[in-house]
């Protein structure tokens, strides 16, 4: 029998068994999904444990045992795939935060279109609970996040092209939950 993956506790649940020993890594996904919390207004209530879910399990793709192409958005859908966790969750996992771009740059754009992406305020939402958040799960505003990474990245590097390109994608994802969150 498939996990109920897409409730919170069971996301939190799989997210702790595999990210704590990347320590920072663990205090970023916790804060991540601490601001899917506080979000959760920006999307309709039906939708509000999913995008919650998804932001514990976003990242679950850096966990050592996982990586198969190194790329942790399509190695951590790939994962919930394989434990039949709902299509919609493994669809934003795969989609995080313009992964899009990045595939591109590794050349895995064909791997992650098998997934298909959405444009919807859950998907906003959980780039706006990303994008926000620091690599220590500091509170960081989206400008501060974006600089924080292509300095972290060294230019030319994949991450560093992928960034560039996708900020205002990004940057308009985080505005769109804004409003949807003030309205």
């Amino acid at each position: 029998m498939p996990l109920a993956l897409d409730t919170p506790q069971e996301a939190a649940d799989l997210a702790e068994s595999l990210l704590p020993p990347l320590g920072n890594r663990w205090l970023r996904t916790q804060a991540v999904a601490a601001r899917a919390r506080e979000a959760v207004t920006a999307v309709p209530e039906v939708e509000r444990d999913l995008l919650v879910a998804a932001a514990w399990l976003h990242d679950i793709g850096y966990a050592p045992e996982l990586r198969e192409t190194g790329f942790h958005p399509l190695d951590g859908a790939r994962h919930l795939e394989s434990l039949g966790a709902p299509d919609r969750l493994v669809r934003l996992v795969a989609h995080h935060s313009g992964a899009v771009y990045e595939a591109e740059q590794r050349g895995l754009f064909a791997e992650l279109a098998v997934y298909e992406r959405e444009d919807s305020p859950l998907l906003d939402a959980l780039i706006y609970a990303d994008m926000t958040t620091g690599p220590a799960g500091q509170s960081f505003d989206f400008d501060r996040r974006i600089d924080e990474i292509l300095v972290r990245y060294e230019p030319g590097s994949e991450v560093h092209n992928a960034i560039s390109k996708a900020r205002p994608y990004l940057g308009a994802a985080v505005e769109r939950t804004r409003s949807r969150i003030a309205a």
